[in-house]
């Protein structure tokens, strides 16, 4: 039996290594105890690297910062507890040689993490840390498949006596690292799965149970799809945007574009303005400034 506290904070930071895969210390403490002092996370992560869950690489060029990722045995743990079923990503990587490699892009995911976690928290809305998926395999056939670089749960305060919408985005996190066209071809692989229907062998659909596309067995609206922009100063963002809209034009006569919200930011404007405020552009009108919160998919 290990000595961690599972039932607390140690179960909480372990599983949000976990599902994150990698967060520097003042990340870990942001998501997991932003009204406590820092030094109690450092004293938890110490206590969960000490007991062999986590363990931690120090990063070049950044004034020692220390990122810290699941061991092994973390994620062996982590994965059997009821809240994190179905919600570890697709892979986790606990070699710390690998973990360096990844590191630039991982971290600024939980960056784009923290925003909206944060943005949630001052406005009164509910996106906890575990409602941010890192990696969930999305099928769209021929052994293709669809992986975001999260899901994100997001549930908007109530209006009017309501419980608040409940609504759900696919992030993916560009940090320039590829050309404006290949993250344009993102564009075609989220309307294939709109489109996509599984066929199952040997049997056909009939009356009672039609054939449906895959993302409507685990969505009541197909998510919303976020592009979040980063590394590249306003002229590049200008240019990948320009490539999304172009990519958006090329699915005519598809009504993907039109029927699911898909935008764009920078995530500096997130990091200045927070994710809920009118930064983000619509990929097929990019001339438009909304908030991600502001449009809903299309019933179809």
């Amino acid at each position: 039996m290990i000595g961690v506290d599972v039932g607390g904070g140690d179960r909480m930071a372990l599983g949000v290594l976990t599902q994150y895969r990698m967060a520097t210390t003042e990340q870990m403490h942001r998501v997991i105890a932003p009204s406590v002092r820092i030094e109690q996370t450092r004293r938890r992560l110490a206590r969960l690297r000490a007991e062999g869950l986590v363990d931690r690489i120090t990063l070049p060029q950044a004034g020692r910062t220390r990122a810290w990722f699941p061991t092994a045995y973390g994620v062996q743990l982590a994965s059997e507890w009821p809240e994190m079923r179905g919600h570890r990503p697709a892979r986790t990587v606990s070699d710390p040689t690998a973990v360096r490699l990844k590191a630039s892009h991982t971290l600024t995911v939980t960056e784009t993490a923290l925003a909206f976690l944060e943005d949630a928290r001052r406005r009164g809305e509910l996106c906890r840390p575990l409602d941010w998926i890192p990696e969930v395999h999305h099928p769209i056939g021929n052994g293709e498949a669809v992986i975001p670089d999260a899901l994100m749960y997001y549930r908007r305060a109530p209006v009017d006596g309501d419980n608040g919408a409940m609504l759900r985005a696919f992030v993916e996190v560009d940090r320039a690292t590829m050309g404006p066209e290949r993250l344009a071809a993102k564009l075609p692989a989220y309307e294939r799965f709109y489109g996509y229907v599984p066929t199952v062998p040997g049997r056909r659909p009939t009356f009672q149970e039609p054939a449906v596309e895959e993302w409507r067995r685990r969505y009541p609206l197909f998510p919303r799809v976020l592009f979040v922009l980063d590394g590249t100063g306003p002229a590049a963002v200008e240019n990948r945007i320009r490539a999304l809209r172009a990519g958006a034009g090329l699915l005519a006569p598809s009504r993907f574009p039109y029927d699911v919200p898909i935008l764009a930011a920078p995530l500096a404007d997130l990091l200045h303005h927070g994710p809920s405020a009118p930064v983000w552009r619509p990929v097929h009108d990019p001339d438009q400034r909304v908030p991600w919160t502001g449009l809903a998919s299309r019933e179809t």
